[in-house]
């Protein structure tokens, strides 16, 4: 604007004179010089009004002044995104944006959705980790039961998660966090969690839906992608060459086999295994699920409440992965079932192999899995 000035008038930032032919404009009652304005000051998107750029409360899209700010818009408490008050979801007294806010609600969630993968919790000091989904069915998606069962795992530390699964008639998934052996054998209330979920009427074994899942971190199997492709084709042929002995440790039918772990097929090496398992169409309903980017999953195995299938399951897995790393392609070809179970020496998998008459030893006494 220009003015006839009767007197002289100075910039309240810079303290130039303002000479009479020159533009200059009124900021909060203050005059700045137009060098000023350009370098120092900005506009609020919303209102229009010119203010300092020091003092505009938007982010790096949206230039706000002090009175469009507090009167329309917040602020995520989580992650700090600018929220116009129309877009901010509130729980709990606090603002979030949307990503924020389903995640806050997720964590309160007894029951998350089928997708939900919280960060990693590694419990134990080892190499080799391993991530139990045991599915349970019959007593309900329910809250209620779901807070039991976490209120035991979760007594002391967060151990287990649970999901929905579209698979189940009336049940959920348990999922640990990732845990080694000695872990799970010596940390984990495995037993009290069954107890606890056949106490409120699950079943997991005598149901035609649940399995037992169990992942194991791939750089525990070598140093490199191209070291655990190679221990991986190796536990894809010990898979395929002893499938008679292993769908009977599984204790799935044939049919259930094929729709939820289906083999890949036998090939005369393991790499070619690899390469067929590479080119399938399995997806992830395959008997060892490469689909993963940091874990392996072995699908084989049908649920159970029974801790000593549970351990023994968990042990045969971290078996046939020694086996593979420690073999050569030549080696693991001539491996007979004598050969490997005649090395194992853990008492849970000794027990289940001879209840499922996969050790030669004298017939034991077994009681119904459930």
């Amino acid at each position: 604007m220009k003015e006839n000035k009767t007197e002289t008038l100075y910039c309240s930032h810079c303290g130039a004179v303002i000479s009479d032919n020159e533009d200059y404009e009124t900021i909060n009652g203050e005059i700045v010089c137009t060098e000023c304005v350009e370098q120092h000051t900005t506009t609020c998107d919303r209102c229009g009004a010119i203010i300092w750029t020091s003092e505009s409360y938007g982010d790096d899209y949206t230039t706000l002044c002090s009175h469009c700010y507090h009167n329309h818009y917040t602020r995520c408490s989580c992650c700090d995104a600018l929220l116009h008050e129309d877009d901010a979801y509130h729980l709990d007294g606090y603002d979030y944006c949307s990503d924020c806010y389903h995640d806050e609600v997720d964590k309160n969630r007894s029951i998350h959705d089928y997708g939900y993968k919280p960060e990693p919790i590694f419990y134990g000091d080892s190499q080799r980790y391993f991530g139990v989904e045991l599915e349970i069915d019959g007593a309900g998606k329910d809250s209620e039961n779901a807070d039991e069962l976490l209120a035991i795992a979760n007594r002391e530390q967060e151990h287990i998660y649970i999901k929905g699964d579209g698979s189940l008639d009336d049940g959920m998934e348990l999922v640990t966090h990732p845990m080694t052996m000695e872990y799970h054998m010596n940390d984990m209330c495995w037993e009290d969690i069954m107890h606890k979920a056949i106490s409120l009427g699950y079943r997991s074994h005598q149901t035609s839906t649940c399995g037992l899942h169990i992942h194991v971190n791939r750089d525990s199997l070598g140093e490199n992608h191209e070291e655990q492709d190679e221990v991986i084709s190796r536990i894809l042929y010990f898979v395929e060459h002893h499938w008679n002995e292993l769908l009977k440790f599984s204790r799935r039918s044939e049919y259930s086999m094929n729709r939820w772990a289906a083999r890949y097929g036998y090939e005369h090496s393991p790499k070619a295994i690899l390469d067929k398992a590479k080119k399938g169409n399995n997806g992830r309903y395959a008997a060892i699920n490469l689909m993963n980017y940091t874990t392996i999953e072995f699908r084989l195995f049908r649920g159970t409440l029974k801790y000593n299938t549970l351990v023994a399951a968990l042990q045969l897995v971290n078996r046939i992965c020694d086996m593979a790393v420690y073999s050569s392609d030549d080696g693991i070809s001539k491996v007979s079932w004598s050969d490997f179970v005649s090395g194992v020496t853990e008492p849970e998998l000794i027990q289940y192999l001879k209840e499922r008459t996969l050790f030669v030893n004298d017939d034991v006494s077994a009681s119904d899995d459930i």
